[in-house]
């Protein structure tokens, strides 16, 4: 099958798509980024009703390889045919494909071990379970969203908290407040974690 080519830009900061991952494009009349990104939301309604409904979304049952699968077919599989699947190819972000199982698990046990110690207030915790997960960067695409998910899920079923606000919708606004969320998950690589608290909970 040949991969389609769509037009205008990914978003600022967004992993671009090969042609491989194009190629899993179950819509055909998608041809444009803001097509893509609008069915993808579509979906991601979706995948939220159903992760608000399932047994399977509370700690530390969420802490799992089948869940964050399961997850991220919910939120993309009426987009993408490889919905669910850990990425087979290394991306500009993230870890060597064939490190992210393992990275995961190193992910589950640390966020096991917050848990189980109280580490953080629930806020926190999301943010860091998010960030760790968009870190791995296990899927071809959708990663930062899914991982937002996973983090207000997590406070939701979990802290019964409410979720955070993530300065809106970053998919649907500025450029500028996407390059402030990546600013933030780059702070956080230096163990700054203030900043990407700070977005969180912005209204936008």
């Amino acid at each position: 099958m040949n991969a389609p080519a769509l037009t205008g830009g990914p978003a600022p900061g967004a992993t671009p798509l090969t042609a491989e991952d194009l190629a899993g494009l179950r819509i055909s009349s998608v041809t444009t980024h803001a097509e893509l990104n609008e069915a993808e939301a579509n979906n991601i309604i979706k995948g939220r009703e159903w992760a608000l409904r399932s047994r399977l979304v509370r700690l530390p049952a969420m802490l799992s390889d089948s869940f964050m699968q399961r997850l991220h077919r919910e939120m993309f599989g009426e987009v993408w045919r490889w919905a669910g699947q850990y990425r087979m190819h290394d991306t500009n972000i993230g870890v060597a494909h064939h490190l992210i199982r393992q990275r995961l698990r190193q992910v589950y046990d640390d966020a096991q071990g917050w848990l189980q110690y109280d580490a953080y207030l629930p806020d926190e915790f999301a943010v860091r379970l998010h960030y760790r997960v968009v870190s791995v960067h296990p899927f071809c695409n959708g990663n930062g969203r899914h991982a937002r998910m996973v983090a207000d899920l997590a406070l939701i079923r979990h802290f019964r908290a409410s979720p955070l606000s993530w300065s809106g919708s970053v998919l649907r606004v500025s450029s500028a407040t996407r390059q402030a969320y990546i600013d933030a998950l780059q702070a956080a690589d230096r163990h700054d974690f203030a900043p990407l608290l700070i977005f969180a909970r912005s209204e936008g």
